[in-house]
């Protein structure tokens, strides 16, 4: 507990430093881009878009508000591939400022989630867009969208300084991940409805895969505008609070090796 609490102190000493980390990141993503941040929102609209004309036309899915569908699942997983792959690289890739001054080792990993966490925020635009575009009925559930989104934020937390430890110490870890992201993908029903698989498989993608339950939960309120069950919930919390508990766990047992390995 004084460890927490030690930690939240350093982040409020260094709150202005995150700041300017989350801004550094956002910028950099969009330097010497023509559209700039349009990109946020016009990105995951080409994506639905292709996803659209290739799986509607050849598995033809009975799927109402097929291009809602592949948006809210396309989006809430790109912003945890997206805040992973940044965090990979957080502690390695600021090497030349750790070895200068101290700093909270995790501001540089918690700042790329959160400017990934940004990002998705601007490609809600998209997804306002082709809700209105496809005629989804619009009803005040979709204010709680907010719910998996918090929750998601923070399993990827856990996650990234997972991986943001791991690779200071195994460089081969940024690769590694790719191939397990894309597989993750293939996994997770954002293109397919999961009454596709086999009931054995149903259950063992909704007990294992975390992003079943937060885009489920997120579909929930934006398509069908139904709260989700409690067992999506706590699915969701679950899964969070377990990847937060071993994110932090491994990066503080390790954070004060780093200098040896960057």
């Amino acid at each position: 507990m004084n460890r927490v609490i030690q930690w939240v102190r350093n982040f409020l000493k260094y709150k202005d430093l995150f700041a300017q980390l989350v801004i550094r990141d956002i910028k950099l993503k969009y330097r010497r881009s023509f559209l700039g941040y349009l990109w946020s929102v016009l990105n995951p609209l080409f994506t639905m878009l292709i996803m659209w004309v290739v799986f509607s036309n050849l598995f033809r899915f009975d799927i109402q508000y097929f291009p809602v569908y592949l948006l809210t699942g396309q989006i809430l997983f790109g912003f945890m591939s997206e805040a992973t792959n940044a965090s990979i690289m957080s502690i390695t890739g600021n090497s030349s400022l750790l070895k200068k001054t101290y700093i909270p080792k995790y501001i540089f990993t918690l700042s790329r989630v959160t400017s990934s966490l940004v990002n998705l925020l601007l490609s809600m635009i998209a997804l306002i867009f082709v809700t209105l575009i496809t005629g989804v009925p619009i009803t005040w559930r979709m204010l709680w969208f907010l719910v998996p989104i918090i929750q998601l934020y923070f399993f990827c937390v856990g996650l990234g300084l997972f991986l943001a430890q791991g690779s200071v110490f195994f460089r081969d870890l940024q690769y590694i991940w790719g191939v397990i992201i894309t597989a993750w993908l293939y996994i997770t029903p954002i293109f397919y409805p999961i009454k596709i698989m086999p009931e054995q498989l149903q259950a063992i993608i909704k007990f294992c895969n975390p992003m079943y339950a937060y885009i489920a939960q997120f579909r929930d309120c934006i398509l069908y505008g139904v709260p989700s069950g409690p067992n999506l919930y706590i699915a969701g919390i679950g899964w969070a609070l377990i990847m937060m508990t071993i994110g932090i766990w491994r990066f503080v047992k390790n954070q004060d090796r780093f200098i040896l390995y960057i």
